[in-house]
């Protein structure tokens, strides 16, 4: 059995978990229910050398990243007492501001491309312990800036500055963005989309993370949500 699926099984959360829904400190519609983020924080987050920085990363557009990624950094701010940073990487189709209702003023790209501390590029969330660092200017070609060692250094200090940092990545079929990006965190979590992503599509994708040297911690089916049980992956 690969590596992958190994990593897989390690976050595999069982429908009759007794877990209650955590509260949030900002209510919004999501693809997925509050009790199955809590699953998956469990699984993810609350375990021995738990990972720091998660990429998530859907295989096609709309497969619910930018909404699972938002509703984990949501609930996750909620329930620890460390600061939590959310940031989007999805320079094609920037979106995390438009869910948090902060400024895209400034962001990732700017941050890339200018000096000046993390903090400067981020917003807060008022009242709580989440900050944003939405995309900011993207010009043409701004996704070349992902795979540069600005953007590495951006990332270490992300790390520092933060206990945990959640990345909203481009959807892997429509780039190597989310390669380049899985690189340089901790683990991967795939969206996929219920009874839309195709055996296959899910198989090549996992194949590739896995040729590039990126840790996939796991999956998480939208409008199912939980991450997908090993008998599942199995069948790939």
């Amino acid at each position: 059995m690969s590596k992958a699926f190994d990593l897989l099984q390690n976050v595999e959360v069982e429908r009759g978990a007794a877990v209650g829904p955590v509260p949030v400190n900002r209510v919004r519609p999501t693809v997925i229910g509050q009790e199955e983020i809590t699953r998956l924080i469990q699984r993810v987050f609350r375990v021995p050398n738990a990972p720091r920085s998660v990429l998530f990363a859907g295989i096609d557009p709309g497969d619910g990243c930018t909404s699972v990624c938002a509703a984990t950094a949501e609930s996750l701010a909620a329930t620890t007492p460390g600061s939590v940073c959310v940031v989007d990487a999805n320079f094609r189709n920037p979106s995390l501001h438009k869910h948090f209702e902060v400024s895209n003023a400034t962001g990732l790209a700017d941050a890339i491309m200018q000096p000046g501390p993390i903090h400067s590029f981020a917003q807060n969330v008022a009242g709580t312990n989440l900050w944003v660092v939405p995309a900011g200017t993207v010009a043409a070609g701004a996704q070349g800036l992902l795979g540069t060692d600005a953007m590495r250094a951006r990332m270490a200090e992300l790390n520092q500055t933060f206990e945990h940092v959640l990345v909203d990545s481009p959807a892997l079929n429509k780039s190597s963005d989310a390669l380049v990006l899985g690189r340089l965190v901790d683990g991967v979590l795939m969206v996929l989309q219920s009874n839309t992503t195709r055996r296959e599509t899910a198989r090549t994708a996992i194949a590739g993370m896995r040729n590039a040297n990126v840790n996939v911690l796991g999956a998480v089916l939208n409008k199912r949500t939980f991450p997908i049980p090993q008998n599942l992956y199995d069948r790939l």
